[in-house]
C-alpha cells in the first residue's frame, strides 16, 4: 500500500500527562487537506489507537477529531500512576512514539 508515515504529514505530535492517571496525546496538521485525509484514512480512528497502543477501548476516556484546530485528539488512562515504580515516562512525553510510523494511504 503506498502511503506516508504520519510524521510526515503531521506538525505536531505529541503526548503530556494529563493528571498523574492519564496521558493524552495531540496529533495537529498545517492544512485542512492533510487532517481530512488522516481523518478519513481511519489511520488513528479510535480502533486504531486501540490496536497500535494494545489497549482495551475503556481504556480511552476521550477521543476527539476537532475540526477548528485541524487536530486529532485522544487520552487514555495510565496502566499505572505516573512516577509509580517501573514507570519509565513519568510525565508522559515518550508515548507518542507508536504514532509516528503510522502509514497513512494515499486518497
Amino acid at each position: 500500500m503506498a502511503g506516508q508515515p504520519l510524521s510526515a504529514i503531521a506538525k505536531t505530535i505529541r503526548s503530556k500527562n494529563a493528571g498523574v492517571d492519564h496521558i493524552t496525546f495531540d496529533v495537529i496538521f498545517a492544512d485542512r487537506t492533510d487532517y481530512e485525509r488522516v481523518r478519513q484514512s481511519g489511520v488513528l480512528s479510535r480502533a486504531a489507537v486501540c490496536r497500535i497502543f494494545g489497549i482495551e477501548d475503556s481504556r480511552i476516556t476521550d477521543y476527539v477529531e476537532f475540526d477548528p484546530a485541524l487536530a486529532i485528539k485522544f487520552t487514555i488512562r495510565r496502566a499505572s500512576p505516573s512516577g509509580s515504580p517501573g514507570d519509565a515516562d513519568i510525565f508522559g512525553s515518550q508515548h507518542y512514539g507508536p504514532l509516528l510510523g503510522i502509514i497513512v494511504p494515499e486518497k
